[in-house]
């Protein structure tokens, strides 16, 4: 028996829990509040894509001869699927890895209209490994299996969503309402057969359900009408991304017929509270919490309590979740979505809300982004160890609006310090603090991928965005993350307010030059939304749009409008994705921007060479006094010879060092080797001390002349391309 109940309700990620639950735990924790959390998304997966569950798909009467010939041609194979389905989820698990050969032969898997893609598929990953390979053929098979589900058993599912056209921006009530009304579909019955053990095992007083994206809502109320019905003493709550950014002015009071209690933002106060309570008739104190008082919705916010601090809120707890049981697939040939729904990561935030939080597409009116709280890097580091002893994995994803680079080199620096070999990718802005020196510190420490917006690639309106970064500035950035071997990912953004046709010609032109630059790995365009919580959308005349408004009686984010400019920007949709497809896969570059369109746009008026003028120049030259100076390799050997030349013998020192990958050596005067080797003997004792280049500027002319020689010249140049950081 537990106190409370955490419900992820499906569908998200097949391949690790969304994280929302497992924070809540860790605070539960600390407060010794009793939690048990479960992840239905995945457990309905894996009831429906079991052989009892296929089984059960196919035992479903359908009429034949309307069904597409897709749908027949799956039905016929249906022996094949039951046959074959346990032991490709077992391989999708990691449990299973042999299969991979046989799944290749392409011999095993019954195909259906998924694998017509399959005459791109060495265009799409190349000479990809053979379990990647099986990964994508048995994302395939599922998707193929996912096609007939959709048309024949539940128009509705989907494998990372589930009755999404619901949630998303559902001004009214009604049409979710009617859908709860009727009867549970296939789908639901499944996720309540599941619901019902978990009541019957936990014992709850209070089931807690996070809802972070439209995909999930239908569901949390179909397994809250479960509850009320069956079990009315248990309290339901609802919280999570979805009520935080869109029932922020909910109305209606069939709403509290599901959920006794809707809370906003920061979740650890809000449900302590409710938890408190529980056992309280009187003197009820509530944060940012809607309930039904006096027969009306209202919204209380009544406790003189203040919000944790992040260092107070415990470390993520993900107890309870089967953690070997998720199952990792290969859906498209795109580098960062593989690591979005290939393997299983941590989570872990290394601040609360956005350091810039200014830019006008997002919601900086509201707390997550609005308030600003870093956490130490010695916390987060013990939080990455215990979450590594707890899981066994080493794997993680920092989930931040944008992680702070002040704050992502301390956590390299800590990480590194404590000899971790860890796996990481995050969320950045492209700021010119990420220079090629902290990007190879981050390389080191584990980051292999980071992802950010570059939005539109247009400087009159990276302004008007106020994103606060130029395209030189994003082109300087993205190859310093590169040339240090972590892969860049780029939101891509079309349909601003005010953007003509000629800007989306030319942002993407400036796109494909910084993938044929290489700077750029992977990219996704998404076209503008118009969001009640953005600058935008408070206060849109200023934008020059005109929103088309509506009664709001239930959910309020994205908001339609009338764009002054009367362009219909997403005629633009299918020419700028497909040339990103084959941008990513280095193809096509030559081709003119008209290629990709179907309808006449104007010539690009950027120059042809605008990214790579902009990466010609280098700032390698600069002293900055307080950057920090990490010396990296401890393998270092210095040998004393001496070199004559006419008649003349000059003693100097031969410095070798050994690196992961390579030998490197430079010769340097006797004296200024051993200062060096001092120094760098020191440094060893505590590697990552932070040592100013000031500092040791001091130190060098206390014996010597002229620092910036020294420190500008050819041999330390050497060095610093190899084994010296300088991290601002």
């Amino acid at each position: 028996m537990k106190d409370l109940l955490l419900i992820t309700p499906p569908f998200t990620q097949l391949n690790t829990p969304y994280p929302a639950t497992a924070y809540i735990k860790g605070f539960l924790n600390t407060k010794n509040i009793s939690s048990y959390q479960v992840d239905l998304g995945i457990e309905v997966i894996l009831e429906l894509f079991s052989k009892s569950g296929i089984q059960e798909i196919f035992n479903q009467e359908i009429d034949l001869q309307s069904v597409s010939e897709n749908s027949q041609r799956i039905f016929a194979l249906r022996e094949e699927y039951i046959k074959t389905i346990d032991q490709v989820i077992l391989f999708l698990q990691g449990k299973n890895a042999t299969l991979a050969r046989q799944i290749c032969s392409m011999n095993f898997l019954p195909e259906a209209s998924r694998f017509n893609q399959l005459d791109d598929m060495e265009f799409a990953f190349g000479n990809m490994g053979l379990q990647d390979k099986a990964k994508h053929l048995a994302t395939l098979y599922l998707e193929d299996l996912s096609d007939y589900i959709v048309e024949n058993i539940d128009s509705d599912f989907g494998f990372s969503r589930y009755a999404e056209r619901l949630g998303k921006s559902a001004n009214s009530f009604d049409e979710l309402y009617k859908k709860l009304l009727d009867p549970p579909t296939f789908i639901d019955h499944l996720t309540l057969k599941i619901l019902k053990q978990k009541l019957e095992l936990i014992h709850p007083k209070l089931v807690c359900f996070s809802i972070p994206f439209p995909g999930n809502l239908y569901s949390a109320f179909r397994c809250a009408q479960y509850i009320k019905k069956h079990s009315p003493h248990i309290k339901t709550a609802m919280g999570g991304g979805f009520p935080n950014t869109e029932l922020r002015e909910i109305k209606d009071k069939r709403v509290f017929d599901f959920f006794d209690f809707i809370t906003l933002d920061d979740g650890e106060l809000p449900i302590e509270l409710l938890y408190e309570n529980l056992t309280k008739e009187e003197d009820l104190e509530f944060k940012r919490t809607f309930l039904i008082d006096n027969q009306k919705v209202n919204y209380k916010n009544n406790t003189k309590r203040h919000d944790y601090k992040q260092a107070d809120i415990g470390t993520p707890d993900y107890t309870d979740l089967p953690l070997d049981n998720y199952i990792s697939v290969i859906e498209i040939a795109n580098p960062m979505h593989s690591l979005w729904s290939d393997g299983r990561w941590n989570k872990l935030t290394m601040a609360h809300g956005c350091y810039w939080g200014k830019c006008t597409f997002c919601d900086i009116s509201l707390d997550y982004i609005k308030i600003y709280e870093p956490i130490s890097a010695k916390i987060l580091v013990d939080r990455m160890e215990e979450l590594i002893q707890k899981t066994g994995e080493t794997g993680f994803h920092f989930v931040d609006e944008a992680a702070p680079p002040a704050l992502m080199r301390e956590v390299a620096l800590e990480i590194l310090r404590r000899n971790l070999v860890v796996t990481w990718w995050t969320n950045i802005r492209f700021e010119k603090s990420f220079t090629q020196d902290l990007c190879y510190l981050l390389k080191i420490s584990g980051c292999v991928a980071v992802s950010g917006g570059l939005e539109v690639a247009s400087d009159r309106l990276l302004q008007l965005i106020d994103k606060g970064v130029s395209v030189d500035q994003v082109a300087k950035v993205t190859r310093n993350f590169t040339e240090a071997g972590i892969m860049v990912h780029a939101y891509l953004m079309y349909g601003y307010p005010t953007q003509t046709i000629q800007e989306t010609v030319d942002s993407l032109e400036m796109v494909r030059q910084m993938f044929e630059m290489g700077i750029l790995q992977s990219g996704f365009w998404h076209q503008f939304a118009m969001t009640a919580h953005s600058p935008v959308g408070i206060d849109p005349e200023s934008f020059g749009v005109t929103p088309i408004k509506k009664e709001i009686l239930f959910a309020n984010n994205d908001i339609d409008f009338k764009d002054k400019t009367g362009i219909d920007h997403s005629t633009f949709s299918f020419g700028l994705k497909k040339s990103l497809f084959n941008y990513m896969h280095g193809i096509n570059f030559e081709l003119p921007l008209q290629e990709w369109f179907d309808f006449k746009i104007p010539k690009t008026n950027i120059h042809p060479d605008y990214i790579h003028d902009c990466l010609l120049e280098d700032s390698d030259f600069n002293f900055k006094g307080n950057s920090k100076v990490v010396f990296l390799a401890k393998n270092v050997i210095a040998e004393n010879h001496v070199k004559t030349k006419k008649k003349y013998t000059y003693p100097y020192t031969r410095i070798t060092i050994h690196l992961k990958t390579n030998i490197i050596s430079i010769d340097l005067e006797q004296e200024k080797a051993n200062w060096l080797i001092k120094i760098w003997g020191e440094s060893s004792i505590d590697p990552y001390k932070k040592i100013t280049l000031q500092q040791l500027k001091q130190n060098f002319e206390e014996s010597f002349d002229d620092f910036e020689l020294f420190w500008f010249s050819k041999p330390i140049q050497q060095l610093k391309e190899n084994a010296v950081i300088l991290s601002l």
